[in-house]
């Protein structure tokens, strides 16, 4: 298929294009590149909303919940969901997702999981580019639901406007729940399965959390109780989600958010760019496979071998 039949598809709204889109997105096709380029002035629209939080808190049954109440509302649902890889094949473990199977036959509607493919901090490598698929998609909202792999599970701060971080009663004592890391992303804290004993207790101490934090807010994180069996708090997380979604385009954080996000993406795209384009050139060559034995053999060390190498390679570029 074509670059012009996938911008096409996409932009027409055939959820099998999008599919293919990703899938290339995945698979590190240059073809991707390319729609994702021609794409790019499409996006910028879809609300970004991250849920994040340990395993077994209950992310994927909250994200269901979710969809359906903010399909009661008419608004588009794009979900991208991470999961741990597979060690043989590379896939998405939990790849099925039959927790969301309620909302498969929604064309409004759009579930991807995809593997991190070993790659940390809870996201996959190609999320960020499957999120502005999506979006170019036209889709109102877009969940991420990242792995649920802990404290470190923070990179979806990069990609989302609104972060939901996720916990539940007896996962910790007031100690865990001060800790540096995941909870400092948190733009709404929710303490789901609150009907558990102590579902009050681990609110209190967010709570107090919370108040220890130094830090100039003009948001203070909302911490809600919910219970994604039955449903209960959850018209009032989503009511939460749109409340602060509008307050960064009130307080100019969006566009703030938008500049920074811009900068960080063109440097990442240079630095791998430049990456790829030095070792394309440098790989097999002698002078290359030999600076490699001696690094091995402790005749030379790899930092000055890197920057002579680099300093080569640009004096070479610029003649």
């Amino acid at each position: 298929m074509s670059v012009d039949d996938l911008v096409e598809g996409v932009l027409n709204r055939r959820r099998r294009d999008l599919a293919r889109l990703i899938s290339l997105i995945e698979d590190e096709e240059s073809s991707a590149l390319d729609v994702l380029s021609r794409l790019y002035k499409h996006t910028g629209r879809a609300h970004i909303v991250g849920v994040t939080g340990p395993p077994g808190s209950g992310k994927s049954s909250l994200v269901t919940r979710l969809t359906a109440e903010f399909r009661s509302r008419e608004k588009t649902i794009g979900v991208v969901c991470v999961d741990p890889s597979s060690p043989f094949t590379g896939g998405a473990l939990l790849g099925d997702r039959i927790r969301m199977q309620e909302h498969s036959l929604d064309d409004e509607v759009f579930v991807r999981s995809m593997g991190t493919r070993g790659h940390l901090g809870g996201l996959a490598r190609a999320t960020s580019d499957a999120v502005r698929a999506i979006d170019a998609f036209g889709k109102d909202i877009i969940f991420v639901e990242t792995v649920g792999a802990g404290q470190s599970e923070v990179e979806v701060i990069d990609i989302a406007h609104t972060v939901v971080v996720t916990d539940v009663p007896g996962s910790g004592d007031d100690i865990q729940a001060i800790k540096a890391g995941i909870m400092e992303i948190a733009d709404i804290f929710v303490v789901n399965k609150k009907d558990l004993p102590g579902a009050e207790k681990k609110a209190t101490e967010i709570t107090t959390m919370l108040d220890l934090d130094t830090r100039e807010r003009t948001w203070r994180p909302p911490v809600l109780l919910t219970n994604s069996r039955s449903g209960e708090g959850i018209p009032e997380l989503a009511d939460t989600i749109l409340k602060h979604h509008q307050h960064l385009v009130d307080s100019g954080e969006m566009k703030k958010r938008g500049l920074q996000k811009s900068k960080d993406e063109l440097r990442e795209l240079m630095k791998f760019k430049l990456t790829q384009e030095l070792l394309q050139k440098l790989q097999g060559r002698p002078e290359y496979e030999k600076a490699i034995e001696r690094i091995a053999s402790r005749e030379e060390d790899p930092y000055s071998v890197a920057e002579r190498l680099i300093a080569e390679f640009l004096f070479k570029e610029s003649r």
